[in-house]
């Protein structure tokens, strides 16, 4: 019997999904699942198609995962044969966000890639941009960025076809960070900016945390903390508004956390300063360095109450990298140690190389810092960090984040100048591969890192060797461009020791500009140090 509530809901919530009035929405499924006692009547002849759309709202923030679960289960596989072909695309949508809410992201691509090669036979604009949408985030989520950014293109195109453009305008903010993890920020921010235009006339709290969201991590790598940290705090009021325990607001918390541990290292830098020139340090420096270590961990902690609840396997483990790092920073090699293991386990156990990567990242750094402060036996040591940067490397490569890529190769290379001394032309391969990987990146600590490796293979003793091999034509796959600058970043610094570190000096020795000496020598980590 089609009661009163029922009358034309599936219509309803599909343009209430499109036109993203969450709160219409939400209340007409409340309205629903109060007259049918909290559950799916799989004997509707629209079962499968509410149950699809349901799924959506779910993600949206309407009630908890259990929901779909419950659905699919009235609708069991043995009588997927009976069903038509509209409604076995729907229920395969609705199982494929389950699959992605539960982290099996390879399950729902199985799912979503289906529904795409079904779409001749089911022409339904909306359903195919969320076949798309959907294909997008597992993509993104497992490190595919390049079939991540078509899928979410496309969707956007159908979207928009389909006249509902503020559903278009959620896809831009998926799109948005595609772009920017391609490094084309201007066009990220072009994206965004369209999108949050769009969607500030909604109640789309979700989809409007996640562009300040954005807006933060993309401040974060460009160094601007204080604006990433304003961005983060809007990101909670707008996930607040829908919900004070979403998962999206753990995210921004632990990205909080993230960014406070960079302000609070960048702290200590002006502390250890203070020492090295025998100056005693500001009291309210320490007392700020302190405050914000404090800050970060609060944070964390709170991220990790909210993964819990969801039994989110990357955020808690992100969590764990986050807190790693700050045990890390303050010495507790134990508990850095302890942490990057849980989150090894965690990404392990969905298969997640992105999050399983960083862990064996801290790992590496960890056993790194025992090298350097001769804690255990340092054969042993030197075999556990060798280990965890290669196997870093490896999972890296398994995706197409080249900052992890480029961060892995980094500490690879460091690794290997840290455990023997015949590795230097090894490291300097590594340290031209990481390079390429951030080219026109932004200066962030990572950079910084690189910088680091670059003094190392350049001041290793090996100028000789090198020259020699060029000498006989050896010159790997490098273009004459990289071997001049490969060439400068040898010669100038020599020179620089020569004429007293005087850059005007250098500047007539070789007839070049200024300028041209400052960036060689501020690229190797050289300008402006004693």
């Amino acid at each position: 019997m089609v009661t009163a509530v029922h009358k034309g809901l599936l219509d309803s919530l599909r343009e209430d999904l499109g036109y993203r009035r969450i709160g219409s929405g939400m209340a007409r499924l409340d309205g629903y699942w109060d007259q049918m006692s909290g559950r799916l009547d799989a004997s509707d002849p629209d079962a499968a198609s509410l149950l699809c759309y349901v799924a959506q709202w779910v993600d949206a923030g309407w009630r908890e995962i259990d929901v779909i679960e419950e659905g699919l289960a009235a609708i069991p596989k043995e009588r997927r044969a009976e069903l038509s072909l509209r409604d076995y695309v729907h229920v395969l949508m609705a199982e494929g966000v389950f699959w992605v809410h539960e982290e099996l992201v390879e399950r729902a691509l199985v799912n979503f890639r289906l529904v795409l090669s079904l779409s001749e036979d089911v022409p339904d604009l909306l359903l195919l941009a969320l076949a798309h949408f959907w294909s997008s985030r597992c993509h993104r989520k497992i490190g595919e960025y390049d079939s991540a950014l078509t899928h979410v293109a496309t969707g956007f195109q159908l979207a928009s076809a389909a006249g509902m453009e503020p559903m278009a305008a959620a896809m831009r903010v998926a799109e948005s960070w595609l772009l920017f993890q391609k490094g084309r920020t201007k066009d990220a921010l072009r994206l965004l900016s369209d999108a949050d235009a769009v969607l500030s006339q909604t109640d789309d709290f979700i989809t409007r945390g996640n562009i300040q969201s954005s807006y933060g991590r993309m401040y974060r790598r460009e160094g601007r903390y204080d604006l990433a940290l304003r961005h983060f705090s809007r990101a909670i009021e707008e996930y607040g508004k829908r919900d004070a325990e979403h998962r999206n607001l753990a995210r921004s918390l632990a990205n909080m956390g993230y960014v406070e541990r960079l302000i609070a290292l960048q702290l200590r830098k002006r502390i250890d300063a203070d020492a090295a020139q025998r100056r005693k340090s500001e009291p309210d420096i320490r007392r700020e360095y302190e405050a914000m270590r404090a800050q970060a961990l609060e944070h964390l902690d709170r991220a990790t109450e909210i993964y819990r609840i969801h039994s989110h396997h990357r955020g808690a483990g992100t969590v764990c990298v986050n807190r790693g790092h700050l045990h890390l920073d303050s010495g507790d090699l134990a508990r850095a140690g302890e942490e990057a293991r849980q989150a090894y386990a965690l990404g392990e156990d969905k298969k997640d190389y992105i999050l399983m990567a960083r862990a064996r990242l801290l790992e590496c750094m960890v056993e790194n810092t025992k090298l350097e402060e001769e804690i255990e036996d340092p054969a042993w040591v030197a075999h556990q960090a060798i280990e965890a940067a290669r196997e870093a490397v490896d999972l890296a490569k398994r995706t197409e984040n080249r900052r992890l890529q480029a961060r892995a190769l980094i500490w690879q290379g460091l690794t290997l100048c840290n455990t023997s001394s015949g590795a230097v032309d090894t490291s300097r391969e590594i340290c031209d591969q990481a390079a390429a990987l951030l080219k026109n990146e932004v200066q962030d600590h990572i950079w910084e890192d690189l910088q680091t490796l670059k003094n190392k293979v350049v001041r290793g003793g090996k100028m000789d060797t090198t020259l020699q091999a060029w000498s006989q034509g050896v010159v790997g796959d490098r273009s004459f461009q990289q071997l001049t600058e490969d060439f400068a970043d040898l010669i100038i610094p020599k020179i620089w020791d020569h004429e007293g570190r005087k850059v005007a000096r250098v500047a007539r020795r070789l007839s070049i500009s200024p300028k041209k000496v400052r960036r060689v020598l501020a690229r190797l980590g050289l300008h402006g140090k004693d």
